[in-house]
């Protein structure tokens, strides 16, 4: 026997999974990609940044955290790759920038061919519909250090935008609207507290969930919703329309709008412009918490958000609409002292950046449409 194949890695079963991800990633490429799969690099052709006056190349990278927990669970795997490219590539469009290519890493505990290619299928996929190539990875068998059934994914990704056109708070003026676009649900944050309030509730990821129409695992594994290529096509319809954009990742609403605010502005955002998904309400009830709880951990519904010149917010939500994103007016843009804090505390310097301030306010809706 192979003394590699005696310690637990399976080098057959490697090449054999990079066989069957072949054709999903191919589609991916266009011409710029050279050398096809199986590179010690990828090559994508960058002759196309010639036409650009200052091209800024945008990089991002990230994972899917304890998501990947689940579809391990119901051994489900051909979503989770969606929601990597939304957490990487969604990353790089808040600058305003065009994705160009993606790479992926898989670790696992033991290489199961359909597994892998399952996961690589959904990548595939996230980055067909958002215009980027996926132009190349890896997967590493760790056995002993992860079990058998365990993996986890992360991707890294570059995007191009022009100098000038850069998003970001220096854009930013007293009296934008802010816009929130609507997500498909939780996304790929905070499921280390989802798994903690389903697990004490004593529910089973195969059970029914009667309130999803489905087993639990299936509505928990609802896949990130991707708003790359519909945000380049708002920004592109409505010229110096957008002048901020944020992803709401870890830390919610408004620690994410807040990094792309100025210092000296604020927001106060009004929870009763929109209903939280029921996926939202129906967790917070099972662990016994209210909503504005959750408010630092989960997106509530809202999974990326435009703050947009007010003559052009109209035309803005409108264009979203068109293309398939819920999008409403949840603040305006203030300069000036704050408002006092008897309607809480504002949040302020998320993530390292000294940013603007933000605030949630009033009460969510009951339900309906947003």
């Amino acid at each position: 026997m192979n003394p590699y194949t005696a310690a637990g890695v399976d080098t057959a079963a490697g090449d054999l999974a990079v066989e069957l991800m072949k054709s999903a990633v191919r589609r991916t490429h266009g011409p710029e990609v050279l050398g096809g799969v199986g590179g010690f690099a990828g090559l994508f052709d960058a002759s196309a940044l010639r036409g650009y006056t200052r091209p800024l190349l945008a990089t991002s990278t990230d994972g899917v955290g304890t998501k990947v927990a689940i579809a391990q669970a119901i051994d489900k795997h051909d979503t989770i790759g969606l929601d990597l490219v939304g957490m990487v590539v969604d990353d790089i469009v808040v600058v305003g920038a065009r994705p160009l290519f993606m790479t992926d890493y898989i670790a696992c505990g033991k290489v199961f061919p359909e597994r892998i290619a399952d996961i690589v299928g959904g990548i595939a996929r996230g980055c067909a519909e958002t215009g980027t190539a996926l132009v190349g990875g890896e997967t590493a068998e760790h056995p002993g250090l992860l079990g058998i059934n365990d993996y986890d994914v992360a991707g890294a990704a570059t995007g191009v935008v022009e100098a000038d056109r850069i998003l970001g708070a220096d854009r930013v003026r007293a009296g934008d609207v802010v816009l929130a676009l609507e997500s498909s649900g939780l996304h790929s944050n905070g499921y280390s507290l989802v798994r903690h309030i389903v697990t004490g509730a004593g529910i089973q990821y195969g059970d029914n969930a009667a309130e999803f129409g489905g087993t639990w695992g299936e509505a928990l594994l609802e896949p990130t919703r991707l708003y790359a290529s519909p945000v380049l096509r708002l920004i592109a319809g409505i010229p110096n329309g957008v002048h901020a954009l944020s992803h709401v990742t870890g830390g919610g609403i408004a620690a994410n709008l807040a990094r792309v605010l100025p210092q000296g502005t604020w927001v106060e955002v009004d929870r009763s412009t929109w209903s939280p998904h029921p996926v939202f309400r129906v967790l917070a009830d099972l662990g016994e918490l209210d909503l504005e709880a959750t408010e630092g951990t989960w997106n509530l519904g809202i999974g990326f958000v435009a703050i947009v010149a007010a003559e052009k917010a109209g035309a803005a939500a409108s264009a979203l609409g068109q293309d398939g994103i819920s999008t409403w007016q949840i603040g305006t843009v203030h300069d000036g002292a704050l408002p006092d804090h008897a309607h809480g505390a504002f949040e302020q310097g998320a993530k390292g950046v000294d940013g603007g301030a933000v605030r949630l306010v009033g009460t969510y809706r009951d339900g309906g449409a947003n």
